[in-house]
């Protein structure tokens, strides 16, 4: 009886009829999978996602009539999960007092007007990369795009009103 209960705690050893089911379809249809969601995805992210297509599947009941459209309509959901989770992690989140570093304080409101101040007098080139990229939650690629201007351009536009704003600051 302790051999079996043994068996039952292997990692990846599950006995329930939809994990069976799930590793003759992963055994079947991995490649196909991963090629699907690379097509889409990329390589990288292709291969996390057939992952985690395989481990739902494990949890549901499985139609063995047309594996190859429940394995893509799982893996869709999954991606679009995936790309959701992204898109939350860009966003800019408020923070309170209690979520802060030890040391670290929140601006008061005379701190938050005067960086408004200093933003709003930057030249609109500046203004429009500074703002995108600290507020917008951006990265350089996605102004980049935004403002139809290379990746470099949004550097070096990010890199002076940086300086400009430290300089105003210290004025």
């Amino acid at each position: 009886m302790k051999a079996a209960n043994h068996d039952e705690d292997s990692p990846g050893q599950s006995s329930s009829p939809a994990s069976c089911e799930a590793s003759a379809l992963y055994r079947a249809y991995a490649p196909w999978l991963v090629a699907f969601l690379a097509r889409r995805f990329g390589r990288e992210a292709a291969e996390d996602l057939a992952q985690e297509t395989f481990l739902r599947l494990a949890k549901s009941p499985i139609d063995p009539r047309s594996p190859k459209a429940l394995l893509a309509r799982i893996a869709l959901n999954v991606a679009q999960d995936h790309l959701r989770r992204e898109q939350a992690q860009k966003r800019p989140r408020l923070v309170s007092g209690e979520d802060l570093p030890e040391g670290v304080t929140l601006p008061d409101q005379h701190e938050t007007l005067l960086h408004r101040q200093v933003v709003a007098k930057l030249p609109r080139n500046l203004r429009d990369v500074y703002v995108l990229s600290r507020f917008g939650g951006m990265t350089y690629a996605e102004i980049a795009a935004h403002l139809n201007i290379s990746v470099k351009a949004v550097e070096k536009r990010m890199t002076q009103a940086l300086k400009l704003c430290v300089a105003r600051y210290r004025a």
